[in-house]
């Protein structure tokens, strides 16, 4: 980049190449599968603020380390191949955009791999590509900086995307699984 680039291009995410293996990572994503131990967890890191600031404070760093998370509070990574699509200069949560080139690189910063070519050769050697037809709901820009493991342990974030062969309406009209079918 360079001074004549603008303040609005030098704000963008960075593409982000993810540091821990795919495979690891879908390993690491079962043993912290939600349970009565990690929802109790959750419960409690809810009810002392300070904890739970600290608790946030590790997640951030560990996931800016090993994924380039950018601590949107409704983390993706699961469905994503573990590549962060929030890294993506244009935030495109549902796929890539057009300006992909056919080496795979980014049109914002030439020479980067695109988020989503990267997520997508990464699901694919773990037989997971069906996760990336998911499609993402729009982000709720009020839980930047939310611990997104406590979400996804207290149910916080079931309906983040729509469930494989949800074909009735498109996703980011259907209500979330857990608004009760009365007030839909």
């Amino acid at each position: 980049m360079t001074a004549n680039d603008g303040p609005a291009r030098r704000a963008w995410p960075r593409p982000a190449r993810p540091r821990l293996p795919a495979w690891l990572a879908y390993r690491v994503q079962r043993l912290l599968a939600p349970n009565a131990g990690y929802r109790r967890l959750a419960s409690l890191l809810e009810r002392w603020e300070p904890v739970y600031r600290v608790f946030t404070a590790g997640e951030k760093a560990a996931k800016r380390e090993l994924f380039g998370c950018r601590m949107c509070g409704q983390c993706t990574l699961p469905v994503t191949g573990y590549a962060c699509p929030m890294t993506c200069p244009k935030q495109l949560r549902n796929g890539p955009c057009g300006g992909v080139g056919q080496d795979g690189t980014c049109e914002v910063f030439p020479g980067t791999r695109c988020v989503w070519v990267e997520a997508y050769e990464r699901a694919e050697r773990q037989g997971h590509t069906a996760d990336l037809m998911l499609l993402q709901r729009p982000i709720d820009q009020r839980l930047w900086g939310r611990s997104s493991w406590v979400s996804y342990w207290s149910s916080q974030d079931d309906g983040l995307w729509t469930a494989a062969g949800d074909s009735a309406r498109p996703g980011i009209w259907r209500p979330p699984r857990s608004v009760p079918a009365g007030q839909r």
